[in-house]
């Protein structure tokens, strides 16, 4: 076999080495998070896969290497990553009773380890059919593994920056496989080394890969969007009288279809905290979503800024979520970037970033709330949106006392009954105590149903009547935050109410 063809060879599967682990986050993340765990596991699994790969192909090509053989691996680690799409939900289903990080493991492992020790296998085969004297041996194997490495750098970048955003996460898939596909036909066709079997093989997976990837791919009926963004999978669906939003899987914002009414009960406890200001002012919104927060406080009177780092969001929010100009002035950036460079400042700041399953931890520090406090106009205050399971999660005292190393007062406004049951906390930081005109929880919120008006005002009274001083915990800082470890359960006991609540095919089991 020629060099110019192994070192296609190569280059293709060095290439499909890291699109696999990259694109293993998006196949998994939507139903397990983009967590630490995940992160761990595919790493892990790659590494370890390509460990064995490395030892089976070299003792394999010891053996007698033939073009014909290494085109084989290549064929069968090109139907693996075919499978993978069909393979996904039955896997899942069957590894959701091992707990949250035994099954980002078992899933990691069945789905990627095999076609990554196949992968791991190529590296040694070629540079044993590539020496042709002892004197080579090193500058072959040198070379082999740079044009591999380089490939891999390339998918890489491209996987992430490009090629997930544009094709999906399926149809990229079936890319890959393609590229294996080709990779064997290069190594089948070399002197016709493969003979018949493997040139066929090859040739019928790069015509089923082809035709997955030319298929039209139609959204099951409820599922009104689902986008692969550079920042996670986003997915818009119907279910009954309910539209969501979900990004990786979590929930992140629940209304009414017919009216875009909020149906999360922590928007009114948000506005609650809102309620504690004499006159509406400026708001600075941390995390989108859906935009209900920006369009509660802005019926309210306020002047709102939203920024989130993800500019599909703001996109499906004016799309599906009735988001316009006059509810917020939305910036795309990171939360924190954007608090460190701007001048400007706020009465009132809102973080509703800490989601389920995707902690961002640099705006869970005592740092960052210093630098959001920068920015608080005289008698302002700050609030976080928390998910928890029960009004006193760890993760709610962490938050807490966090909150506590930059402000005097720290109140919870709890939305969840019974007090230990999953649910959201709103913490309220400020200088001063909170007061209300508890006439004010009673305000009409518009030209909506007595039903949903009486909705309204019960979550504003019990989040207010039950607000609370948490007791303890230790301050989360750049250097020490372990706020994602804190939310494993939280993830774990979201996305099973989630999976509970609402049909498979609409969350893409």
């Amino acid at each position: 076999m020629n060099r110019p063809a192994l070192y296609l060879v190569v280059s293709l599967s060095g290439a499909a080495v890291l699109a696999l682990e990259i694109l293993g986050t998006r196949v998994l993340a939507p139903f397990y998070g983009a967590s630490l765990y995940l992160w761990s596991a595919l790493i892990s699994v790659t590494l370890a896969a390509l460990a064995a790969g490395y030892a089976v192909g070299g003792r394999w090509a010891d053996r007698g290497p033939t073009a014909g053989r290494l085109a084989a691996v290549l064929v069968v680690a090109g139907a693996w990553v075919l499978a993978v799409p069909l393979l996904r939900a039955p896997l899942l289903h069957a590894s959701e009773a091992f707990g949250l990080r035994a099954a980002v493991l078992v899933a990691a492992t069945v789905l990627f380890f095999p076609p990554l020790v196949l992968l791991g296998m190529v590296g040694p085969y070629a540079i044993r059919l590539a020496i042709r004297e002892v004197g080579e041996v090193g500058r072959t194997a040198g070379d082999l593994f740079a044009v591999s490495t380089l490939a891999s750098v390339a998918a890489a970048l491209l996987t992430g920056f490009v090629l997930i955003p544009e094709l999906g996460v399926t149809r990229l898939l079936f890319v890959v496989a393609i590229a294996l596909f080709v990779a064997a036909l290069v190594a089948a066709g070399a002197r016709r080394a493969g003979g018949p079997p493997a040139l066929l093989l090859a040739l019928a997976g790069l015509a089923l890969g082809a035709w997955g990837l030319t298929r039209t791919a139609t959204l099951p009926p409820g599922v009104l969007a689902l986008e692969q963004s550079p920042y996670g999978e986003l997915r818009v669906i119907e279910h009954k009288e309910f539209r969501y939003l979900l990004i990786d899987g979590g929930m992140h914002t629940i209304v009414q279809r017919d009216d875009n009414a909020p149906r999360q009960p922590y928007i009114l406890a948000g506005e609650t905290a809102a309620l504690t200001f004499a006159r509406p002012g400026r708001a600075l919104l941390l995390g989108l979503g859906g935009g209900s927060m920006a369009r509660v406080l802005a019926r309210d009177g306020w002047e709102v800024d939203a920024v989130d780092i993800d500019p599909a969001i703001a996109k499906l929010a004016a799309r599906f979520f009735r988001l316009d100009p006059g509810h917020a002035s939305v910036t795309v950036a990171d939360a924190r970037r954007y608090l460190r460079e701007t001048r400007e400042s706020w009465s009132f700041m809102f973080f509703d970033v800490y989601a389920s399953g995707s902690m961002p931890l640099h705006v869970a520090t005592a740092e960052a709330f210093a630098e959001a406090r920068r920015h608080l106009a005289p008698g302002g205050a700050i609030a976080l949106n928390v998910e928890g399971i029960g009004w006193h999660d760890p993760l709610i005292h962490a938050l807490a006392a966090t909150l506590g190393s930059s402000f005097p007062h720290v109140v919870a406004l709890p939305t969840s009954e019974p007090p230990n049951q999953l649910g959201n906390v709103v913490l309220v930081a400020s200088d001063h105590e909170l007061e209300l005109d508890e006439d004010a929880l009673g305000d009409p919120v518009g030209s909506l149903p007595d039903e949903y008006e009486h909705w309204c005002v019960l979550q504003r009274r019990h989040a207010w009547d039950n607000r609370f001083t948490p007791g303890h915990g230790r301050v989360l800082t750049d250097d020490w935050n372990p706020a994602d470890l804190h939310a494993e359960e939280i993830n774990l006991a979201v996305r099973r109410s989630i999976r509970r609540d609402l049909p498979a095919v609409l969350l893409g089991w």
